[in-house]
């Protein structure tokens, strides 16, 4: 159902390779609209990480959405947000430490 609230990317471990796709487009008929990103930390030490607007598979200065955001042990971050991204926008990122965070996204879709 269009404009329906969904899970469009994720649970997900980052890792530490700041070029992963977190959020991979559906389609150039769909652009979807990022409500909501929660990123948990699992371990009991702060972890850092980047999220980027951007190309898929790259991450470009001025492109930063967060970079070097830093969430505490045993705990998580949760951004409320309405951004619209179309077919040739990806999210791209990663943390410090491998598997440490885990990020979900949630939003709608529309058809175009």
């Amino acid at each position: 159902m269009a404009g329906a609230i969904k899970r469009l990317a994720g649970p997900l471990a980052l890792t530490t390779t700041y070029t992963t796709n977190l959020y991979v487009p559906a389609s150039a008929l769909i652009y979807s609209v990022i409500r909501h990103i929660h990123i948990a930390n699992k371990t009991a030490a702060a972890a850092k990480f980047r999220v980027y607007l951007g190309a898929t598979g790259a991450n470009a200065a001025g492109t930063e959405l967060w970079f070097d955001y830093s969430i505490p042990a045993y705990s998580d971050f949760d951004r409320w947000l309405a951004m619209k991204v179309t077919s040739t926008d990806f999210l791209v990122g990663g943390s410090d430490t491998t598997t440490a965070l885990t990020i979900t996204i949630s939003g709608e879709e529309y058809v175009v």
